[in-house]
């Protein structure tokens, strides 16, 4: 079904409804230009910085971690967020992509703050050689000078890094951790590790950004698409845990 995922999110809904719109206009003008409307003028919406800064600053209801929730923590737990193909650079094959990065990087500030052992978790969503934990802990070894004391190599979405991950850590005693990912993605990955039977402090990062002041919060930009896309993307993987929650009460 992800291929149903990725119809209706921007900009594959928008030149949908666009060619549907451009087809419906000789026969019924009306409904072809809602539709031409909708699908252009949204996609030039969802492209400016202040459709991007409202989709996605109601995903953030938590706030900045404290040093004094931090403390209450026993573990770090680093979501994964995404491979690149193939990045020369690094010479690893894959490496992580931009989202993930920036999870790795507050982990490591939580961790020099705190000392806390660090979990990363992330499987092969499509058969990659090499699991997204791994690509993680290399990132820590590598670019940060940390090691990774678990890898949690399964997983294939949220809810398998929540199942996976609580079973390492349950093991070794520990029931609370410090859950990072970013601000957009953390209300639906807390609950999902707190079914998975941990107590979770949420370790929020990269917020959005408020829009510029004056004509430029409304200058449509293939940056703030994507952002908005990424938004649209979460605002739907929420209504489907919540249909799912709701129709097998779990």
């Amino acid at each position: 079904m992800s291929w149903l995922k990725y119809l209706l999110l921007p900009p594959t809904i928008n030149v949908v409804l666009g060619v549907l719109g451009l087809l419906l206009w000789r026969r019924m003008p009306w409904l072809g230009a809602i539709m031409l409307v909708i699908g252009v003028g949204g996609l030039l919406w969802l492209a400016t910085p202040t459709a991007s800064h409202w989709l996605r600053s109601g995903l953030e209801p938590y706030p900045t971690l404290t040093t004094d929730k931090l403390e209450t923590a026993k573990a770090i737990v680093v979501l994964g967020g995404g491979r690149d193909y193939q990045s020369p650079e690094f010479g690893w094959g894959d490496a992580p992509n931009n989202t993930t990065w920036r999870r790795l990087g507050y982990a490591a500030h939580l961790h020099r703050q705190s000392g806390l052992p660090l979990l990363v978790t992330g499987g092969r969503v499509h058969g990659e050689a090499k699991a997204e934990a791994t690509l993680m802990a290399l990132a820590l070894r590598e670019s940060f000078g940390l090691t990774a004391r678990w890898q949690e190599a399964q997983s294939r979405n949220t809810a398998e890094n929540a199942r996976y991950s609580a079973a390492i850590l349950e093991s070794e005693g520990i029931t609370r951790v410090a859950l990072v990912s970013q601000a957009w993605h953390l209300p639906r990955a807390v609950p999902a590790f707190e079914r998975a039977g941990l107590s979770v402090v949420p370790a929020p990062t990269e917020f959005a950004s408020p829009p510029p002041a004056g004509w430029r919060a409304w200058l449509p930009r293939a940056y703030h698409l994507r952002h908005s896309t990424q938004a649209l993307h979460e605002w739907l993987g929420r209504s489907v845990y919540a249909l799912r929650a709701r129709l097998f009460h779990d």
